[in-house]
C-alpha cells in the first residue's frame, strides 16, 4: 500500500516537473516512502507506549536522541514491519529497561556514561554518518559536517545523563544515545543486510 501511494505520488511529481530524471524520480520515491511509512509506524508506536503507560518516558527517549540520530544517521530495515520492530527497540526500549536499572552508587553511572561516550566516539569516527543506498552522503564536505554535529550532540546529550538526578530520565538518554549508536555500526548494518551508500558508490 505504502509503495503504490508513492508510486502515484511520484508519477504526479514527474507529470508536473518533466525535467525530473530517473535518479532523482528514484530519490523522491525513497523520500515519500519514508515520509509516508513514518506515519502508520509512529501511531503504532506511541500506541504502544501508551498502553504501557510510558508515552511520557518515549517522548523523553524521542527527544533525547532526535538530533543525534539526525546526524550520525543508522540502517533502514528492508520492510515496514523490521523497520517498526528495530524503532520500538530504539524508542520503547529505553523506557523499559530504564527503571530497572538502579546505582546504588552514584558513581558507577558515571563509569557507564563514560564507557558510552568512549564507545560512541569510536563508532562516530569510523562509520558516521552512517548513510544507505538509497540516500548515500558522498559529497566530503557534508560528511564531515554531519561527523563533527555527531560528536557534538552525543556528548551534549551525554553530559544531560550525566547532571539529571532522576535516575530514570538518565538511564533513558544514555541507553537511548547507545542504542543509536549501535544503529550505525557495521555489525547492524551485516545483521539487517544494509551496505554503506558511500562505499557502495566507491566500489563501482
Amino acid at each position: 500500500m505504502v509503495t503504490r501511494i508513492c508510486d502515484f505520488l511520484t508519477n504526479k511529481i514527474r507529470a508536473e516537473m518533466p525535467e525530473i530524471d530517473d535518479e532523482r524520480a528514484e530519490i523522491i520515491h525513497y523520500g515519500l516512502e519514508n515520509i509516508v511509512g513514518e506515519l502508520p509506524k509512529t501511531f503504532i508506536i506511541f500506541g504502544i507506549a501508551w498502553f504501557l503507560n510510558i508515552i511520557d518516558l518515549t517522548l523523553i527517549t524521542f527527544v533525547s536522541i532526535m538530533m543525534y540520530r539526525a546526524f550520525a544517521g543508522g540502517f533502514h530495515a528492508k520492510t515496514h514491519i523490521g523497520c517498526i520492530l528495530f524503532t520500538s527497540l530504539l524508542y520503547l526500549g529505553p523506557p523499559l529497561i530504564s527503571k530497572y536499572i538502579v546505582f546504588e552508587q552514584e558513581w558507577i553511572k558515571y563509569i557507564i556514561i563514560v564507557a558510552v561516550w568512549i564507545f560512541s566516539m569510536l563508532m562516530i569516527s569510523w562509520y558516521a554518518p552512517a548513510d544507505t543506498e538509497n540516500v548515500p552522503i558522498l559529497r566530503k564536505s557534508e560528511r564531515k559536517q554531519k561527523k563533527i554535529l555527531s560528536y557534538i550532540t552525543m556528548t551534549a546529550t551525554l553530559l544531560i545523563a550525566s547532571t539529571i538526578s532522576d535516575n530514570i530520565i538518565s538511564n533513558i538518554i544514555w541507553l537511548s544515545v547507545l542504542i543509536q549508536t549501535l544503529y550505525i555500526t557495521r555489525l547492524m548494518y551485516k545483521i539487517t543486510n544494509n551496505a554503506y551508500g558511500y562505499e557502495t558508490f566507491q566500489q563501482k
